[in-house]
């Protein structure tokens, strides 16, 4: 395949985070926007987070859960209310301090002292805090429970070092909040969005997780335990694609949020808390993408199938136009993946070549061209994105089946192209992780001699605590590596924690990580 010309400038295998740039920009998902660690969602980019929305929120009405929305500014007490979560978000936290600006006499603009605001307004990190006010006053007996919330809405993060979509100070999501009668039923609810989360990242943007409990030091602020989705990308690093959170009582207590039982006892309410953001779009740029830019998973694409009429500027262009939209008219009508086949007949003047390049590097599922020729013969040039080129001889894969052909088989195809994408990532992350390894100085060897892309490696450990686990945290910020989770389905453990000698009670996989 040497003599592939591929359309991006920097390869996967070369520069992979400058390639991740590159598919960014040259997909048009979003670009930089002037003010430090924000971006502009184009299009095509803000498409495909409408579609993850679309479906995710579905399954998370289908448990139950209704949609609200709550303030973007948070007063500074409610934070202070719960110190664990204060201290975690502390050192992120953009706050308002005035509600008015006045002339600096220099032409510009300063904060007008006489409108300081009596109390500090945090701009939305996270939403716990404010929701519990609100739970506290919808929640009074036994009869109210559970009470099932979501919103979607930004959040803002000051974060030092940004890149876009997988860590912005500002960005988009959703989050979920519930409130139980008691500790079986929240933990029963935070692993069923767990598996809700699964399903969407698998069966939605095909892209394999492996589900399972966060270590200590990786919990939410103020949470009990944190539960997670973890993702392999192309270069073996882990990306955190999910998160679900059993808070205990800890937030119910901070907030007040009590209930009558039914003995007309007062019980503090259990809560869970969980979300998934715009850091899924970098995943899936991650996971499918290849050296021609972008490659959306039919699911999620905004437009599965783009036909390409190869207009001339000349009155025969009329008839071509009419013969694409008829197939266009076909395949809408026709179902893929449970909805409608969403197909975009792209009459937008230019060469044929540069339009087509245009839809690779966005990574559109199917591209159909269709020339004069192609219309005098009934057929049709297709080109599905999975499979870009032939192998044997280096061109691009086009096939030629008749138009009525393409209008019965684009929509098998399409499952087709969904299946392939996710099998394909799936085996290159089952290729990637690295087990048998059972001393620390094996790991140190293995991460040191294994290149820019090693993978993940899974191991056993004894689960320390306290001061035991920060050593362990140091050790592993050494290699540059952190615990991203205990696996919910693993061998059993069979030997000693590879970090303090200790008969091992479970394997956790450790992994370098966005």
């Amino acid at each position: 395949m040497s003599n592939i010309r591929h359309a991006l400038s920097v390869k996967r295998a070369d520069d992979f985070a400058q390639w991740y740039q590159e598919v960014i920009s040259a997909a048009d998902l979003a670009e930089e926007s002037g003010v430090r660690g924000c971006m502009v969602i184009k299009p095509w980019g803000y498409g495909i987070w409408e579609r993850i929305q679309r479906l995710l929120d579905q399954r998370i009405k289908d448990t139950g859960h209704d949609n609200c929305y709550f303030p973007i500014f948070i007063p500074l007490s409610n934070f202070e209310r719960e110190a664990e979560h204060v201290e975690g978000f502390a050192k992120e936290m953009a706050v308002v301090t005035h509600h008015r600006l006045i002339a600096d006499g220099e032409g510009g603009l300063i904060p007008d002292p006489e409108a300081k605001l009596e109390e500090p307004l945090v701009v939305r990190p996270t939403s716990e805090t404010i929701i519990g006010d609100a739970m506290a006053r919808w929640v009074q007996s036994w009869r109210d429970l559970p009470l099932l919330t979501n919103q979607w809405a930004n959040v803002v993060r000051w974060e030092m070092r940004t890149r876009m979509f997988l860590r912005t100070s500002e960005f988009l999501w959703q989050e979920g909040h519930t409130a139980h009668e008691n500790m079986a039923d929240a933990k029963e609810h935070t692993m069923r969005m767990l598996e809700v989360y699964r399903a969407c990242a698998e069966e939605d943007l095909a892209m394999p997780v492996i589900a399972g409990e966060k270590p200590e030091n990786e919990r939410f602020p103020g949470a009990v335990e944190t539960w997670s989705i973890e993702a392999m990308m192309q270069d073996g690093k882990a990306l955190q694609a999910g998160t679900s959170h059993y808070l205990g009582t800890n937030f119910a207590e901070a907030s007040g949020i009590r209930y009558q039982d039914r003995e007309g006892t007062q019980q503090l309410c259990h809560t869970t808390s969980w979300g998934v953001s715009t850091r899924m779009v970098g995943g899936v740029i991650m996971t499918h993408g290849d050296d021609d830019g972008l490659r959306v998973p039919p699911t999620i694409a905004p437009w599965q199938v783009v036909i390409l009429p190869m207009l001339r500027d000349k009155p025969e262009d009329d008839a071509l136009i009419e013969y694409c939209e008829k197939l266009r008219a076909s395949l809408a009508s026709a179902e893929a993946l449970g909805e409608k086949v969403r197909v975009l007949l792209d009459k937008k003047p230019g060469k044929a070549a540069a339009k087509r390049w245009d839809w690779v590097r966005k990574g559109v599922p199917v591209i159909i061209e269709v020339g004069g020729r192609d219309m005098e013969n009934g057929v049709v040039s297709l080109l599905r994105r999975d499979r870009l080129w032939n192998t044997e001889n280096g061109k691009t894969a086009f096939e030629t089946p008749s138009a009525e052909t393409a209008g019965q088989a684009i929509p098998a195809l399409l499952e087709e192209i969904q299946a392939s994408l996710f099998d394909e990532a799936r085996d290159r992350r089952d290729a990637n992780i690295t087990r048998g390894i059972d001393t620390l100085d094996a790991l140190t060897e293995f991460y040191n001699s294994n290149g820019r892309y090693p993978g993940w490696v899974e191991v056993q450990w004894a689960k320390p605590t306290g001061a035991a686990l920060d050593t362990v945290v140091e050790k592993l910020k050494e290699l540059k590596l952190t615990i991203r989770n205990v696996p919910m389905q693993t061998g059993a453990v069979d030997g000693a924690c590879i970090f303090t000698g200790e008969p091992a009670v479970e394997r956790i996989y450790v992994a370098r990580a966005y």
